[in-house]
This record gives C-alpha cells, structure tokens and sequence, in this order.
C-alpha cells in the first residue's frame, strides 16, 4: 500500500516548512517605532529550545502531512500549538537586552503563519470528530482558559503587545466595555425593531420588498461613509432638541457610532425573520388553524419558535459583524478597541495596532461559536417537535 498524503495536511505542512525554516520568528526593535530586525527561530530562542521547537514542528507537520489517526492529529495540534505559545514569551526575554525597557519584541511572521496552520490542523480535526454544540463551547472555554493561565503566568510579559497593554491597561478595559456596548446595543436595538418588521413585512407583502431594498440601500454604503453622514444630523438633534445633549446624543462619540451599527444590523434581522417566517410548514398552520388559534396565538405559539432558527441565525451574523465595525467607529470618537488600532497606525507602532485588532477578532470568534452551538440546539428541537 502506498503512502497517502492528506490534502489539507499537504498545505499545512508547506506553511509550517515556510513559517519554520524561511519566515522569520520574532522580530526585535530597538524602541517600539523603529524598524525592526528579524530572528529565525534558532536565533530567537536559546539553543536547545529552539531545536526542539523545529523538531517539534516538523513532527508536527509530517503528521499532518500523512493520512493518520484523528487522535496523533489532535495531539500534535495541540502540542505544536501549545510549544509555540510558551517559547514566544521566552524569545521575548532572550532577545531583550538586560535592563533595557525601550526594546520591542514582537511575534514575526513565521510564528503567525504556523499559529494558522495548526490552529487550522486543530480546527479540521475538532471537525472531524463532529463534536456536539456543548463540546465546541468547552473547547472554547479550555482555550480562553489557557490564554488567561499564560497571561496571568507572566509568559508574554516581554512582549512588545503587552508591554503595549501595560501602558494602557485603564484605559484598554474602558474601551473594551465600550467596544461591548456599541455591539451588543446596536444588536439589542435591531432584533427590537427588526423582528416586529419582519413580520410586519411577512404578513403584508406589499411592503416587503420596499423595506427590504431600504435596508438593502443601507447596506451598501461604506461603513466610514455612514458614520460621517450621521455627523450632521444628529448634530442638529443636539444642538437644537431639548435634553438630547445630556442624553450623549451628539454629531460625534457613541450616538452616530450606536446608530450606524443599529442601521447595518436591520437587514440580517429583518430577512431572516421573513425568511423564518416563510418557512414554517403550512401543515403546522393548518394544524393551529384546526385547533381554533388565533392569529396572534398561531404567531407567538407555531410559527415563531418554528422560525426562531432562521432568525436566530441572523442574530448571529448581526453579532459577528458588529464587533468588527465597531472598531470603525474609533474614527468619529465612539471609542472601542478600534482607538488602539488608529494610535497605532498613526505612531506607526504595530504591536499597538494589534492591541486592538487581537481582542476584536478573538471576540467575533468566540461570539461566533457560541451562538453556531445555540443555533444548532435550537434547530435540532425545531427538528424535533415538526416530528413530533
């Protein structure tokens, strides 16, 4: 029999040949602006830890390579993953001069592209095992506990990204809470709005499709586009509406920010609850019919929990979309994690940058798995009761 390679292990192991042996592994900066220089793993790590790193890795990587079992592919995720997190923090300390609190070290690129190909070997196999919606939350939480132990453990301290947060870490977790608000107040807004709407929209047909392509308009325009429109308009409520200023409603800061998100997250919410709505089996509704229900009763007691999925699905989207616009919403003063990532791009200090952007994408991620786990529970006991 011959030897049978993995497709995805075959891309896999290209990354990890590249991020290992040509990409470089830690970049050091004499002071946090400057251009900095690259270290290969040999050179960013004391001798015997940077050998076994490689080993690592290769070994890791020819298991991802070769047709082999789920458990040496998640073992070998897990440990490559695992070496990486560890060894970076020491790269910190070994290239960091004693007594030198102006030097920078930041992960480099190789150590990035070998994250994303043992994270995506990790994720393959997670797949594989069709894990239930409760084991993926627990894997997420294993995985968010093992982020805080290393970060508590004071491993990443020599990190150019956390010597960053030192310097703001007041002032980071004021902007996370921000960041929170604007994304999970824009959501709660439109699912408020939004679901009646699309019912209303379902129940009338001659006003679906002018809401929607509203709302369709709405989408297309450029994020920064939309929270500069709403500058003068809510510039004028301020300045001329009693009580509206004390309010925070201004021309910039949280209000066009909240209203920008609120007016992107309709169109998810709306279309799937028309869409939910649309595809409840008309044999439950004949079957509430049957039974003498209501309109309002058939609505509230058969057709929205059969339709909550689909609805919720479009919550999800909602979710996801706007922690990532939220960081947008920097540009006018609305605050969020976006503050770091324009200070950084204005000092030209990449590790600033990543303050921000890191926590974002970590949060989409998260929100993401959690609400595909509630999604597929709701689903299967929608499956369930059509059955029943």
């Amino acid at each position: 029999m011959g030897i049978r390679f993995d497709k995805l292990g075959v891309v896999i192991a290209a990354i990890t040949a590249y991020g290992a042996f040509l990409a470089p592994f830690a970049t050091f900066r004499a002071n946090r602006i400057v251009a900095g220089e690259p270290r290969s793993i040999v050179e960013a790590l004391p001798s015997p830890a940077g050998l076994v790193l490689l080993v690592i890795l290769v070994a890791a990587g020819l298991v991802a390579l070769f047709k082999t079992p789920l458990a040496a592919r998640l073992g070998a995720s897990a440990i490559a993953l695992v070496s990486l997190a560890l060894l970076i923090g020491n790269a910190g300390s070994y290239l960091t001069p004693e007594g030198n609190t102006f030097a920078r070290i930041s992960p480099a690129s190789g150590f990035w592209l070998l994250i994303f190909a043992f994270t995506l070997l990790l994720a393959d196999v997670l797949t594989r095992l069709q894990l239930s919606p409760v084991g993926r939350v627990v894997v997420l939480g294993i995985a968010a506990a093992a982020v805080w132990l290393l970060l508590a453990s004071g491993q990443w301290d020599s990190l150019s990204i956390l010597k960053e947060y030192a310097n703001r870490a007041d002032s980071f977790w004021n902007e996370a809470k921000r960041h929170v608000q604007l994304a999970l107040g824009s959501l709660a807004a439109a699912v408020l709005v939004g679901i009646p709407l699309g019912i209303l929209c379902h129940r009338v047909e001659a006003l679906r499709a002018g809401v929607l392509n509203v709302l369709n308009i709405v989408q297309t325009i450029p994020s920064i586009a939309l929270f500069g429109i709403l500058i003068a308009p809510l510039g004028w409520v301020a300045a001329n509406v009693p009580g509206a200023s004390a309010l925070g409603i201004r021309g910039i800061g949280a209000a066009p920010s909240f209203v920008a998100l609120f007016l992107y997250s309709l169109l998810p919410v709306v279309a799937n609850t028309v869409v939910g709505l649309a595809g409840v089996p008309r044999t439950a509704n004949d079957a509430a019919r049957g039974m003498g229900m209501t309109g309002w009763q058939r609505l509230s007691g058969v057709e929205f929990p059969l339709a909550f999925p689909v609805i919720l699905t479009g919550i999800r989207i909602v979710l996801v979309q706007n922690i990532g616009l939220a960081t947008i919403a920097a540009l006018i003063g609305g605050g969020g994690f976006g503050v770091f990532v324009f200070q950084g791009v204005g000092q030209t200090a990449m590790d600033l940058v990543l303050l921000g952007a890191v926590p974002t994408v970590a949060l989409a991620f998260a929100a993401a798995i959690i609400l595909d786990a509630v999604v597929e529970q709701v689903a299967t006991r929608r499956s369930t009761t059509v059955a029943a």
